[in-house]
């Protein structure tokens, strides 16, 4: 049960009628991994913190360097240097202190991602490559979590929620097919990124968690891009592919 403190730092989400104490409590009670402490898990991970996610688990190999403090907000200039995933953990625990936390600084293969899926009621994908996002994907499809996903380069950002418990929903091989894209996505070392739009997919990604977490609304469905230079949102529907290899049959 939450004490005065607690009900007094989630005050204003308890006031809404879509959460409420019951919400809110399935908040503390839940369990969400980040896979990535970059552009967009530095707002995911610092959201779901302050919206009282009672445990996360944040995994990110890479350290943090200088060009990443335009856009990595859970980082500062002490942190240069530092492990991101712990960088992270720190920024998350000074602004609630009462989440628990797990920092993972290295790279997760196939059966630990499948391992720590199936722990948790969610999983976010921050990261910035096809090849973990497909091994992502795989590792949820298996374990029957739902997939929380966003991708930001240069001005352009997309989010897109896979649910395999409905039966309806695609999962992300569906949308990318593996024989169809390349063995990277685009960096934004190579490409750029303008500050402020990681902010705005990543806060979406939490967004979608919380709601999720906590019962509040409906899940967003299909794939929403937005265009930061013109300010623009767009909405496709996306079918399951029943040929799929990852979610199809077997």
């Amino acid at each position: 049960m939450m004490d005065d403190q607690a009900l007094l730092r989630y005050s204003r989400q308890i006031m809404l009628d879509e959460v409420d104490i019951e919400g809110q409590q399935r908040l503390l009670d839940a369990h969400a991994l980040i896979v990535g402490a970059g552009g967009l898990g530095s707002p995911v991970a610092l959201y779901l913190a302050a919206a009282g996610v009672g445990r996360i688990t944040i995994a990110d190999a890479d350290a943090v360097e200088l060009s990443n403090l335009q856009r990595q907000i859970a980082h500062q200039n002490a942190d240069i240097g530092r492990n991101k995933a712990a960088s992270a953990s720190d920024s998350m625990a000074a602004l609630n202190p009462e989440c628990e936390i797990t920092a993972i600084e290295r790279h997760l293969n196939d059966a630990e991602l499948a391992t720590l899926a199936a722990s948790h009621d969610v999983v976010l994908d921050c990261t910035d490559r096809f090849s973990s996002r497909y091994a992502i994907n795989a590792a949820c499809v298996s374990t029957g979590v739902p997939l929380v996903s966003g991708a930001a380069i240069r001005f352009s950002g997309q989010l897109a929620v896979f649910d395999p418990r409905d039966a309806q929903s695609p999962c992300y091989a569906c949308l990318y097919p593996p024989d169809d894209t390349g063995d990277e996505a685009l960096s934004c070392a190579e490409s750029g990124v303008i500050a402020p739009l990681v902010g705005v997919i990543g806060a979406f990604q939490a967004l979608e968690a919380v709601k999720l977490l906590s019962g509040a609304g409906q899940l967003h469905r299909g794939l929403s891009t937005f265009d930061g230079l013109r300010g623009g949102w767009r909405h496709f529907q996306v079918p399951r592919d029943p040929a799929c290899p990852v979610c199809g049959p077997r």
